[in-house]
């Protein structure tokens, strides 16, 4: 029989069940950011791009596994300048999965690579803020029906920044 075991031991090298917390708590502040910004219909593949893209964010900015709700508020800044137009956010995804990769992984890691797998392959039609030049000047006069598939990520990364911003 398994059982779950605390977030410290995780189960690694006991032959228990690893349970992925450090990505559930991930996934976990990502949708109440979204649900509490009430930027889209939570049923909505965008929702669901927001959500994964600011999932991986705070999986990947926590390098102590230390996610704990005390720590989400401090995070806030961090998350904004990540998630920020112009970071190079897929460069700083990259290295990051890297990095946890030669750290050996586990199932938090397992969860992290389908993510971003998903969000790199899934690509959804939006309205195409590039190609605005008002955009980039401050007005934000976007033409709807100026529509590009977008990879997931690109959607969800504005998403979750005006989340974390509205939080």
């Amino acid at each position: 029989m398994d059982r779950l075991l605390p977030d410290r031991s995780n189960g690694r090298g006991t032959g228990e069940l690893a349970v992925p917390m450090a990505w559930l708590y991930a996934e976990y502040i990502a949708d109440e950011l979204l649900r509490t910004g009430d930027l889209v219909p939570s049923s909505t593949l965008e929702y669901r791009a927001g959500r994964q893209t600011l999932a991986l964010t705070i999986y990947l900015s926590d390098q102590d596994d230390e996610l704990s709700g005390i720590r989400v508020i401090s995070q806030l800044d961090e998350w904004l300048s990540l998630t920020a137009y112009g970071h190079p956010w897929q460069e700083w995804v990259r290295e990051r999965m890297e990095r946890r990769s030669a750290e050996g992984g586990g199932p938090d890691l397992e969860l992290a690579t389908e993510t971003w797998e998903w969000l790199q392959r899934t690509e959804l039609l939006a309205a195409d803020l590039d190609s605005s030049l008002q955009w980039h000047r401050g007005a934000i006069e976007v033409d709807e029906d100026d529509q590009v598939w977008t990879p997931a990520w690109e959607l969800g990364l504005p998403l979750g920044h005006l989340a974390i911003h509205l939080f």
